[in-house]
């Protein structure tokens, strides 16, 4: 190169391409449209009614929830039909996704609607005033918010799969690897849940309630008499009975309000407690609180109850009460806490802790009244509400249990996997509904929604041992089940109850999540509906314990003593 030549420049570097020199847009995610069909067809159905009003954030969660379910029904079927037609994915239409959007305007605002109009006649069946318009506003966004998440998280476990297939191909066939990962990766989002999340919950839960079992509820003081557990030469401490088992102690009506009621002289009743603090195990505080029933004269009473309490302890004192109120104060009652979570978190969590919990505490006082002379044993009922209904079947083998070994019992909204329960619901006879069955004629064992009404079968004979159940047809605790997913209930296809709107369907997926959102709100609503059950036993004690001397208007005065108009 001479000095005369130019000196060759660096070759310019190339221009990127437009599209990368600009930044990256967030976009959506990418739907597929028969997913969308799916999610759009079961959001919609979403809106129908279930068993309880619905407030606008729980129906958006629900419609969420089910749109996120009707999704994945959508792309399963179109991978199914593909499969069937041996033809590849294909990019719908620009048209196809107009016809979508415009459908799908119409049958949102249509459900929409018609769903405002279901629950305003559902809250007129059960005299609810509540309504939050900003809550029915906001169901459209949470509900896109709920199906999103859903969504990512599905499509995050879909990479997680095949990254799992992909490492499980170096040493395994791919078929078998894409299998294996499958199951990985179910397996790892079941533990996740189910351990972590679930298990936190629980923990967190348990931890929060054992704190508050440390308190003692407002207005109740301890028993300055020595009938009532934690009172004066009690067995068991006033600290040990936890939060419930204080407001059962020291609660409770006196023998002059008793005699007030009855207008005769009326004993103090006897109460017996054992909280989780008292002993270690169910076995050996349902042998405190025994003994300590004993210690109080309970054996010596005319009526003896024997109740199966709620997860936290809880024991309803409309039952007991009434309970008193018609023995008129001739009675002791017995009772035990076996956990700290409240009654619709260990429905889910502490069946086993219940069913333990009532056949020890039955046991421990059957094995001390059949020692007793026949001529003074007192009449043994048993009583228990909602997982405390399941906890007081434990103890019995069935209907000729019941009946040798008690005087009456009373059980009121119990859950659907109850054992007993759903034997006599399952063999009930032809013609009878089962939200009001009959059981071999009711000869031992009824049915009802409302005991004023009347109990069925009224033409039979309903003589020794009377066994009566207490359920609402809008009480989800009753209805609840896992087969509400891929099965109908006869509930639902037979003729509504009286607080349940004819509207009501069954849809797959949808119902059963309908149902189980309305489980943790079934005591908001007034007496009479869902799982609220407070004038109720009134009529229900006195069938099965069919007392003398009280009459229609006696009962109607103590229904407003047990639960006061307004």
């Amino acid at each position: 190169m001479t000095p005369d030549q130019p000196v060759p420049q660096a070759a310019a570097p190339a221009e990127e391409a437009p599209a990368d020199s600009r930044p990256r847009r967030r976009r959506w995610p990418r739907l597929t449209l028969p997913g969308s069909w799916g999610a759009l067809l079961l959001a919609c159905l979403s809106f129908t009614p279930s068993l309880l009003p619905r407030g606008g954030v729980l129906q958006g969660l629900i419609c969420g929830i089910s749109a996120a379910i009707g999704y994945g029904l959508g792309v399963v079927g179109a991978v199914v039909w593909r499969a069937f037609a041996d033809r590849e994915a294909r990019p719908a239409s620009r048209r196809s996704w107009q016809v979508l959007l415009v459908t799908a305007g119409v049958l949102f605002g249509v459900s929409f609607g018609l769903g405002q109009y279901w629950q305003h006649e559902i809250r007129a069946l059960m005299d609810v005033t509540d309504y939050s318009v900003p809550g029915a506003v906001a169901c459209p966004f949470i509900a896109v918010l709920v199906f999103l998440l859903l969504l990512l998280t599905g499509r995050g476990l879909r990479r997680l799969y095949h990254g799992a297939a992909r490492l499980l191909s170096r040493w395994i066939g791919r078929r078998a690897a894409k299998a294996v990962g499958w199951i990985v990766v179910a397996g790892l989002a079941w533990s996740v849940f189910s351990g972590v999340l679930l298990g936190g919950i629980v923990s967190a839960a348990n931890e929060a309630f054992s704190l508050r079992d440390t308190t003692t509820p407002e207005g109740v003081h301890q028993p300055t008499s020595a009938l009532r557990s934690g009172g004066p030469g009690s067995l068991v401490p006033w600290d040990s009975l936890g939060y419930q088992g204080r407001a059962f102690a020291g609660g409770g009506p006196t023998a002059a309000q008793i005699g007030a009621f009855t207008h005769r002289a009326a004993q103090e009743p006897v109460r017996a407690y054992a909280g989780l603090a008292t002993a270690d195990s169910a076995e050996a505080r349902a042998g405190r609180a025994v003994a300590d029933l004993r210690r109080a004269g309970g054996f010596d009473r005319e009526n003896l109850l024997v109740v199966t309490t709620t997860g936290s302890g809880w024991v309803d004192p409309a039952a007991v009460d009434s309970f008193e109120y018609l023995g008129n104060g001739d009675t002791a009652t017995v009772a035990l806490q076996y956990s700290y979570l409240p009654s619709w978190l260990s429905y889910l969590v502490d069946q086993s802790k219940a069913r333990e919990a009532g056949r020890e505490l039955f046991d421990a006082v059957y094995d001390v009244w059949s020692q007793l002379p026949q001529d003074r044993r007192p009449r043994l009922f048993v009583a228990g509400e909602s997982l405390g209904s399941f906890g007081g079947e434990a103890a019995f083998s069935g209907e000729y249990d019941l009946r040798n070994r008690t005087a009456g019992t009373l059980f009121a909204g119990p859950p659907a996997f109850n054992t007993l329960f759903r034997e006599f619901s399952d063999h009930r006879e032809p013609g009878s509904p089962e939200i009001e069955p009959v059981y071999k004629d009711g000869r031992t064992v009824r049915f009802t929604d409302d005991p004023t009404a009347g109990i069925p079968p009224t033409d039979a004979p309903w003589n020794d041992t009377r066994v009566l159940y207490l359920m609402h047809p809008s009480d989800p605790i009753v209805w609840w089940s896992p087969d509400l997913v891929l099965s109908e209930p006869d509930w639902i296809g037979e003729a509504p109850g009286s607080d349940v709107l004819g509207s009501m369907v069954w849809i797959p997926f949808v119902t059963f999540w309908q149902v189980t959102a309305d489980l943790p709100f079934s005591t908001g609503v007034p007496d009479g509906h869902g799982h609220t059950y407070k004038a109720a036993y009134v009529d229900g004690w006195n069938a099965v314990l069919r007392p003398t001397g009280f009459t229609p208007r006696d009962l109607d005065r103590l229904r407003d003593v047990i639960h006061p108009a307004g």
